[in-house]
């Protein structure tokens, strides 16, 4: 082999091994769910069927709907704990409002217009007014699951079964859910912003040095504030679809949600630090967390078992995040 060649199988090894790293946790996580996929179809006789699979994919499709908005939020190392109680809301509020005769979707566009100004809430406190969004979110999560408790009395609204709004959550097209179409839709236009265009590219920058991004004249202020926006506006989205699933609005709904969405995201290889982000692994890692919930259940495990599991996995997730692949990436440096 000549000195030439040796050197242009070098360059195109030293490539392999920095794209490897740079995907080492999607990577990861996507093996991972092919084991999880593998197992459950062996060990769970209803799991691999056509019927279970598209339950599963509308079963995790309000979190794929908001983990998609929260990478954009953790990628510029915020956070945003109020999803869940957004959720619990926005659900609550449909049924109410459809209830007293609201046409169903003037009462759509108001609920998702009621989630965009709850984000834009949380926006203006973190990024105009600097406090941490820790506190902003956690504040919010609080406020607006009271507000979700004070309008229903605690009870949950039932929804008509005959109003189209219902079948957002429950219809099909070619078989295939709805919710999950609107998923996938979501999660594709999230992948085409964040790798593809100018704001992508500002949530980015803003996570990992957000000083020099402002110095180059991006109005850093305006990128924190609409990702919090964004997410809002998802967790509305999420609630409409929980709420004309059951065709019913719940001011327990999204109990827990913030957890999973968060875990989702961190599981892969969006880091809690920011300035990283994957919104394949993202995906991945709403599949993997729904595919767990999923096979559990159908094995007869109790489902208390699962927000254990979940649990579990965002500590390991966290710390693979911070450490494993931290030291990958100083390696790859």
């Amino acid at each position: 082999m000549t000195v030439t060649s040796q050197r242009v199988v070098t360059t195109r090894s030293a490539r392999a091994n920095a794209h490897i790293g740079r995907h080492a946790q999607t990577i990861a996580i996507a093996v991972v769910l092919v084991v999880l996929l593998i197992f459950f179809a062996f060990s769970a006789d209803r799991f691999a069927t056509t019927g279970n699979l598209l339950n599963l994919l509308r079963q995790i499709a309000p979190t794929l709907v908001v983990a998609t908005a929260m990478t954009f939020v953790i990628s510029t190392s915020g956070i945003d704990l109020s999803v869940g109680s957004t959720v619990a809301l926005s659900g609550s509020l449909l049924a109410i409002v459809l209830q007293h005769g609201w046409n169903p979707t003037l009462a759509l566009v108001a609920i998702l217009a009621l989630g965009a100004l709850i984000g834009f809430v949380n926006g203006w406190f973190s990024s105009y007014q600097n406090i941490p969004p820790f506190i902003v979110t956690l504040a919010m999560l609080s406020i607006m699951r009271g507000t979700a408790l004070r309008a229903t009395e605690g009870y949950s609204t039932p929804i008509d079964g005959d109003l189209w709004i219902v079948q957002i959550g429950q219809g099909r097209i070619a078989g295939v859910p709805v919710p999950a179409i609107l998923a996938v839709v979501v999660a594709l236009v999230g992948w085409l912003v964040l790798t593809r265009t100018p704001f992508g590219r500002y949530v980015i920058g803003l996570g990992s040095n957000g000083e020099s991004l402002r110095r180059t004249g991006v109005n850093t202020r305006k990128v924190g504030l609409t990702v919090y926006v964004l997410t809002g506006l998802a967790a509305a989205v999420a609630g409409v679809l929980i709420a004309t699933r059951l065709s019913s609005g719940s001011s327990n709904a999204g109990s827990g949600f913030e957890l999973e969405v968060i875990t989702a995201v961190v599981l892969g290889g969006t880091s809690l630090f920011g300035g990283r982000a994957s919104m394949l692994g993202t995906i991945l890692g709403a599949l993997t967390l729904g595919v767990i919930a999923n096979g559990l259940v159908l094995l007869h495990v109790s489902p208390f078992y699962v927000q254990i599991v979940q649990g579990g996995i965002l500590l390991l997730a966290i710390f693979a995040n911070s450490k494993v692949w931290a030291k990958f990436g100083a390696i790859r440096k």
